[in-house]
């Protein structure tokens, strides 16, 4: 017998869409498969190495045997301690390493159960569109009522709190967020920090911050931490991840900081779903986070250099790109009258190039999609070779010969 166990699955499942970046890893092996050079810049998955520090101290943990039974669920002492004393070296934070952080399977993982841990069926939740897609998959998961802030370039990318109609906000209980910004590559000026905590603590609002880009920084800019303004440890949490400025993706370990009773019901959470972060790669972290700053400039004048090369290349090809302050990301406008969907499709159809459609990200994305800034600038140089030579301009898109006829396409 044959069981149809699809229309068994939960609600929760069957009203999730296909997870954006699971469907472009199908068209790129389609497209691997019809012998293209894939140049990928959709990812978000830093190119370089982890530092060899880090690798020299996993692999010292590695051999250590008190590393190999289950890790404490609230992550070990030594780890929580090496998060809080670099949140006060770069904020001037003071964290309380028993209460106020916990290590994290990644930070989409903690963004995903901190909704699960404090929102029920009905609630409403506040989700930036266009956003990183755990900020509104997380609560959808959960059963929330999402009401999308529609971000608009006119306002520089920021939340328009006044634009929140008073009885949505009334009702609301969590307001994801996210600066320096994926996807837009937007910064957000301590002011705004200031009013949105004003704005949280007025409604009664639970604030989730999404700090991952806030090391990729550039041209002095330095990011504001939510933790930094007065009151906000009184109603919110900031996640971070080791994935981004320590080329840690694949390592999968995040962390999050901020209120001691917010982070508590995440561990409640946590200790009936997993055992936490193996305790050898916790050691990795640490190290990480005890690196010189010369690392960290490093990285930021990789990010920093291919951010001019690329703007560059485009303005030649017809777009303008500001240049951004911040994040691995540029944030690039579709041609004129072309879907972002139709316009990634057509630029891996024609050049093997992958970029991220905007609206991946929510319907506040449309018009755009996400390039990354992960391949040196011989790569990016080809890239933008190949859009000149296959006729990929801003103001000139003609008739794509492909259309219909690659299988690429579904």
């Amino acid at each position: 017998m044959t069981y149809d166990w699809i229309n068994h699955r939960a609600d929760r499942l069957r009203s999730l869409p296909p997870y954006v970046f699971a469907r472009l890893d199908e068209l790129k092996a389609r497209a691997r498969e019809q012998g293209l050079d894939l140049i990928d810049l959709g990812m978000g998955n830093p190119d370089g190495p982890t530092p060899q520090p880090i690798v020299d101290a996993a692999i010292a943990a590695l051999q250590d045997p008190s590393n190999h039974g289950y890790p404490p669920f609230e992550g070990t002492a030594s780890f929580r301690k090496a998060i809080t004393d670099w949140y006060h070296r770069r904020y001037d934070v003071e964290l309380d390493p028993d209460g106020e952080a916990l290590p994290l399977l990644g930070s989409k993982e903690g963004l995903a159960h901190l909704a699960m841990a404090y929102i029920n069926p009905g609630d409403v939740v506040l989700v930036p569109s266009p956003a990183y897609p755990a900020h509104f998959r997380g609560p959808a998961i959960a059963g929330a009522d999402i009401y999308p802030l529609i971000l608009k370039p006119e306002n520089d990318w920021l939340i328009d709190l006044a634009a929140i109609p008073d009885e949505v906000a009334q009702r609301a209980k969590v307001l994801y967020f996210n600066y320096p910004s994926n996807p837009t590559a937007a910064t957000a000026p301590r002011e705004f920090f200031e009013d949105v905590v004003a704005f949280a603590r007025k409604h009664e609002i639970l604030l989730v911050h999404d700090q991952a880009y806030a090391e990729l920084a550039f041209d002095g800019f330095k990011p504001t931490s939510l933790l930094e303004i007065p009151g906000a440890k009184d109603i919110g949490v900031e996640f971070h991840t080791m994935s981004k400025t320590y080329n840690m993706a694949g390592w999968r370990v995040g962390f999050v900081v901020g209120n001691r009773h917010i982070i508590q019901g995440l561990r409640t959470l946590k200790t009936n779903l997993d055992y936490g972060i193996f305790s050898a790669l916790q050691k990795a972290a640490e190290t990480a986070l005890q690196l010189p700053d010369m690392y960290l400039h490093e990285v930021q004048a990789r990010y920093r250099t291919r951010r001019d090369f690329l703007i560059e290349g485009l303005g030649e090809l017809g777009w303008t790109v500001p240049k951004t302050r911040a994040t691995m990301y540029l944030w690039v406008t579709c041609p004129p009258g072309m879907k972002s969907a139709d316009f990634a499709l057509e630029v891996l159809q024609r050049t093997g190039v992958v970029f991220t459609p905007g609206s991946a990200f929510g319907d506040g994305g449309e018009g755009y999609v996400r390039v990354s800034l992960i391949a040196d600038c011989d790569r990016l140089g080809e890239a933008l070779k190949r859009m000149k030579e296959n006729g990929i301009f801003f103001n000139s898109m003609p008739e794509s010969e492909h259309t219909g006829a690659t299988v690429i396409r579904s």
